[in-house]
């Protein structure tokens, strides 16, 4: 693959660097049940999780308090839930596997700016792709909620020059919509998505699909 014509790769993190989504599901659920929600109601959490994967953890939190569990928004219930999923997404996550061969890409790529955007906390994400020693690969930050996706890119297509044109690394619907609102080229990464539906839609939006990243190198 070409890559000379980008100035920016961007990659989501859970299900695209490292082997997550299954965990991250485990860890949402824990959280809920954390809280006192019943075991219905904690799956129905991880159901939603799901179908928005990608989607920052603030507003899965908020449906999860308001549709879910019945209740009034209140800061603390949230600050709760936000500090359960941080807790064990950093047990769960602390083993998973990261995406082989990152080096030998960087090496491929040396002259384009490296930037990870996810939906999952933004300390969190730092934290963890330092305990994986991945994050020295990433000189143009690594950025989570908070910030949505979609903020993230606006913030950066006004304020850095040196950023466009860009190709984003994802493996969800809601990393596709993004790269189509924000005129990113996009490669679907497959082989750890959660999104049962990626064939028919991926196939019908002409995306180019990779299983693992490494299938770029050269």
């Amino acid at each position: 693959m070409d890559f000379s014509k980008y100035k920016t790769l961007i990659f989501d993190c859970d299900g695209v660097l490292l082997n997550s989504n299954f965990k991250k599901s485990e860890a949402y659920k824990l959280a809920a049940l954390d809280y006192g929600a019943s075991e219905d109601q904690a799956n129905e959490l991880v159901k939603y999780h799901i179908k928005n994967t990608g989607v920052s953890r603030y507003v899965k939190f908020k449906y999860f308090l308001t549709d879910i569990m019945m209740q009034s928004y209140a800061d603390k219930n949230f600050q709760f839930l936000i500090d359960a999923l941080n807790k064990h997404v950093l047990l769960v996550l602390n083993q998973c596997e990261v995406t082989a061969d990152l080096d030998k890409l960087r090496k491929l790529t040396e002259n384009q700016h490296w930037m990870v955007m996810s939906g999952g906390d933004q300390n969190e994400v730092r934290t963890l792709l330092t305990q994986k020693k991945i994050d020295h690969f990433f000189d143009y930050g690594i950025y989570g909620s908070p910030d949505s996706k979609h903020e993230i890119i606006n913030y950066h297509q006004t304020a850095n020059d040196d950023f466009m044109p860009a190709l984003f690394f994802g493996d969800s619907e809601y990393d596709m919509t993004t790269a189509e609102k924000y005129n990113l080229d996009f490669i679907f990464v497959s082989a750890w998505t959660d999104f049962k539906n990626w064939k028919q839609v991926v196939s019908k939006k002409n995306i180019k699909t990779v299983s693992f990243l490494n299938e770029l190198i050269i």
